[in-house]
């Protein structure tokens, strides 16, 4: 549910930016208003899960999903469509960790290659999808019902979650929730966020972007402080002494926000510069989700069986070599001799790198701490995408309503190109240096002085429940 309505509210961007007379940075504020809650609080909300079960934050964070939805529906101007944007982050944020933490309890090390990469083919089906379902909801009636159609499907969530998943907290946990460390990561984030947003249009030298750039770099390091010297931190700095870690993080920093980037772009260029209805937009990316839905789960089996490294390196190079030929599309673009062939290099892309990334990440730290491992890798992911958002159309030089413009968001579609093509290379980069042997089934992940036994974490602490086989 949270996976899909991201990339149907890309689909509907345009439809909402002429009813609502939105300017570039107010379309930014719709989608990074949703990130920057998901980002500040999914952290936080593992910890959550921990201390008061997981099911039942899950089931509050569809609940409120779905009631959100609504009000997103409702909405009849652009700040209060980006403040309902805002609460069903929260939602997000909410039940979004329980599901990879369950998933890691349910498989033995062996299996979780291709368990993580079924549960990451899942995600990123719902995520291409998106467009098309987008596309259809837009055009049989509005934008609002890309938001009206969480209500039902939150209700089938509850009601199978309830039936089917059994409630598992970490009784092993103690110590406070750290909700001032929570606060600062969400005030560093707003504030960076509203900066970079703002700048294009205010200007630098505006006192509210210099206000905002201030109190997010104050909040940031103040965040950075705290996790430092914290006994409980929400990010402990140890895990980053592992080389495998962190290169695994940042190649999924710069992925993600070469992702966001593209994912918000390509919408607008198909419906704006080259006449595409809602729903041929959201076909056009249909390729996506076929190979998505047909080599995640193989990519992940791949990983496990010849290590991850190799697909850390080929994978974000065709995703850049897909940005790269996406630079072909412009006013009669033809699909099959600009867009499909891109689209084709593009869904390879995901397919390679998406779940080798998301289980080396698991895998770098032991098994006891997968949770905080996740929940740091999905608060990386969701940032890189919300960066880009902030960032890119300034690069591009889209301000104000010029992307109504053919020529001049086709220009501001290759800039932006170009730079996600330069990111997914730093990612290739990033690939380079990761152990190909942690996914091996005898590996143990370095212990150090990794001690998180009182670190917050979204894990399922003890052997699995159920194991395949």
């Amino acid at each position: 549910m949270a996976m899909l309505d991201g990339s149907i509210v890309n689909v509907a961007l345009p439809r909402i930016g002429r009813e609502l007379n939105a300017s570039v940075a107010g379309l930014q504020w719709i989608l990074d208003g949703y990130l920057l809650a998901l980002a500040s609080l999914i952290l936080i909300a593992g910890s959550l899960g921990d201390h008061y079960g997981r099911r039942r934050m899950f089931v509050i964070g569809v609940v409120w999903f779905g009631a959100s939805s609504v009000l997103c529906g409702l909405a009849v101007s652009t700040p209060m469509l980006v403040g309902t944007r805002v609460l069903q982050g929260i939602g997000g944020a909410l039940l979004t960790p329980g599901s990879l933490a369950i998933l890691q309890a349910s498989f033995v090390r062996a299996d979780r290659g291709r368990a993580i990469g079924a549960w990451s083919g899942l995600g990123g089906l719902a995520a291409a999808i998106g467009p098309l379902v987008g596309g259809l909801l837009v055009q049989v009636w509005s934008w609002r019902l890309g938001f009206l159609i969480n209500l039902p499907i939150a209700v089938v969530c509850v009601w199978l979650a309830r039936k089917y998943v059994p409630e598992s907290r970490d009784e092993t946990v103690s110590g406070r929730i750290d909700v001032t460390g929570s606060v600062l990561g969400a005030i560093g984030l707003a504030g960076i966020t509203a900066a970079l947003v703002e700048a294009p249009g205010r200007g630098v030298a505006d006192p509210l972007v210099l206000v905002a750039a201030v109190v997010g770099l104050a909040g940031l390091a103040a965040f950075v402080r705290l996790q430092l010297r914290s006994a409980t931190p929400l990010v402990p700095p140890v895990m980053f002494a592992d080389r495998t870690f962190t290169l695994s993080n940042g190649l999924t920093f710069v992925v993600y926000a070469a992702l966001g980037g593209v994912m918000m772009l390509l919408v607008l260029q198909l419906q704006v510069s080259l006449g595409y209805s809602p729903t041929a937009a959201g076909l056009a990316g249909l390729p996506i989700t076929i190979i998505m839905l047909l080599l995640s789960g193989r990519s992940g089996a791949l990983a496990q069986r010849i290590g991850p490294r190799t697909q850390l390196v080929v994978g974000p190079c065709l995703l850049a070599t897909g940005m790269l030929l996406l630079t072909r599309v412009g006013p009669g673009s033809s699909y099959v001799g600009s867009v499909l062939p891109a689209i084709v290099v593009f869904g390879l892309g995901l397919a390679t790198v998406v779940a080798p990334v998301t289980a080396t990440v698991l895998a770098a730290v032991p098994d006891e701490h997968a949770g905080v491992a996740s929940g740091v890798n999905n608060a990386i992911a969701r940032a890189g995408n919300l960066i880009a958002i902030a960032v890119l159309p300034a690069i591009a030089g889209l301000t104000g309503e010029s992307y109504s413009d053919p020529a001049a968001l086709t220009s501001g579609w290759r800039v932006s190109l170009l730079v996600c093509a330069g990111l997914a290379v730093v990612g290739a980069l990033c690939g380079l240096g990761v152990r190909n042997s942690v996914l091996a089934p005898e590996h143990v992940a370095p212990q150090g002085k990794l001690d998180l036994g009182k670190c917050l974490h979204c894990a399922v602490d003890g052997p699995p429940t159920h194991v395949r086989g």
